[in-house]
């Protein structure tokens, strides 16, 4: 399942890649990446089963990219623009997909790492399967020249994957990524 799910992973990152004209970089970016496989089990919701509760924080992905898939139990929720959470409700036999903070640092913002949790209800319990495709440690994020311009200015300074990833486990903020390497 890890193969398959790496293979989708390299697949949607090429099109992400075309996408913003920087399909050049494709392999540079297989090439300084691992993956990381993890089942995650979320606790049965309230015994009432009418109110909710936080299975998992809210936070943005700090991989570069991130493949989600789930058991039928829902609870995922993504904050939107206006600050609002929306309940996803994926359908049965789907994957999610999250830009983490480190694709959203070298595309210069113009790929989004949305904000997202888990929210428990009901006698369930919730089970996902995450490939995390991650910078290797000594991978430097850096914007590339042709993603910078008068409209698009410099948003982020180069930085080392381990170093941020160091900061933000010490410094846990919503804003992690701003704080460290944003200009």
């Amino acid at each position: 399942m890890g193969k398959k799910m790496l293979e989708l992973c390299f697949i949607i990152l090429r099109m992400m890649l075309e996408s913003l004209g920087m399909e050049k970089h494709y392999d540079s970016h297989v090439e300084s990446t691992s993956s990381v496989l993890r089942l995650m089990k979320y606790r049965v919701g309230p015994a009432n089963g009418d109110s909710a509760q936080l299975g998992l924080v809210a936070h943005t992905d700090k991989s570069a990219l991130t493949i989600l898939c789930q058991n039928e139990v829902q609870g995922l929720e993504l904050l939107t623009k206006q600050g609002t959470w929306l309940q996803l409700k994926i359908p049965e036999a789907s994957f999610v997909v999250f830009v983490g903070d480190a694709l959203k640092a070298w595309s210069n913002g113009r790929l989004h790492a949305a904000t997202h949790r888990v929210i428990m209800k009901g006698d369930k319990e919730r089970y996902s399967c995450g490939l995390f495709l991650v910078p290797k440690e000594e991978a430097t994020i850096e914007v590339p020249q042709e993603l910078i311009d008068k409209e698009h200015p410099l948003l982020y300074r180069p930085f080392k994957f381990s170093d941020y990833f160091s900061y933000f486990v010490s410094n846990t903020s919503d804003d992690a990524l701003e704080i460290y390497a944003g200009l």
